[in-house]
């Protein structure tokens, strides 16, 4: 039987993820900005936690550890390189490891930028990645710790993954992400579309994550750094990729 993927609202904008294999009873807690929602979705659910992934050391992505591993056991797995910032680690991962979930192969991606260490988990079994502030819906991390090239280098990874994956990402900042991105393509249909789509799943309080790579790759301006009509649109024909990336990252840094 396929993992089952549950999207948990947490804080006043965050999601952290559970994924639970039915025949053997293993769920994995991807990130915890606080404990009580995704205690609540377990118990709801009759789910017993196994083990907890943590993308980035920032503490709305794991200030709820403590609390929710508080009665209850679970292998904690991490960054190594940024393990003297995280909750204490039973499993030290880096890019290019990989580990079993529930008979499944989880891929670790090193996805710096946002921070130092950020990393991604990509099940291609199940064609899930969880992203959390690398890869975003319609948008990208704000590049705190690392540079933009190291940023683009990171997004560009992702973007190499099936166009069919499942992006889980942190944060539900979709609309605000649309309302930016149609600055920078303002005649995309496709754009257009999800940006309505969007503003009508939000009307309805419903999330608007996770989504489909295939999506980003047609609608996200941080992956469209390469495509003409974005350069045209920036008047930047001729500047590499990563110059047309910081930019399209400048301009929102200031939206």
């Amino acid at each position: 039987m396929p993992l089952e993927l549950v999207t948990v609202p947490c804080l006043s904008d965050n999601y952290a993820y559970l994924l639970h294999d039915p025949d053997s009873g293993a769920t994995a807690v991807i990130d915890v900005p606080e404990a009580a929602p995704l205690a609540e979705a377990l118990d709801s659910r009759g789910w017993t936690l196994s083990e907890v992934w943590i993308t980035h050391h920032h503490p709305d992505h794991v200030q709820g550890l403590g609390a929710l591993l508080d009665g209850r056991s679970a292998t904690v797995t991490g960054a190594g390189a940024d393990a003297h910032r995280l909750p204490d680690l039973d499993r030290k991962v880096g890019d290019g490891d990989s580990f079993d979930f529930a008979g499944r192969e989880v891929h670790v991606m090193d996805v710096s930028g946002h921070t130092i260490g950020h990393i991604a988990f990509h099940l291609p079994q199940e064609e899930i990645a969880f992203t959390a502030d690398s890869l975003m819906a319609l948008g990208c991390g704000r590049v705190f710790e690392g540079t933009m090239e190291q940023m683009w280098e990171s997004l560009s990874k992702l973007a190499k993954l099936p166009p069919e994956t499942t992006i889980c990402s942190g944060h539900e900042y979709t609309e605000a992400n649309g309302r930016f991105a149609l600055t920078i393509e303002p005649d995309s249909d496709a754009l257009k579309s999800r940006v309505d789509a969007v503003a009508a799943a939000r009307a309805k309080g419903e999330p608007t994550v996770p989504s489909r790579l295939s999506e980003e790759l047609a609608t996200n301006p941080f992956l469209r750094a390469g495509d003409a009509q974005v350069r045209e649109n920036l008047g930047m024909t001729d500047a590499p990729a990563a110059e047309v990336f910081a930019e399209i990252r400048r301009r929102k840094d200031s939206f």
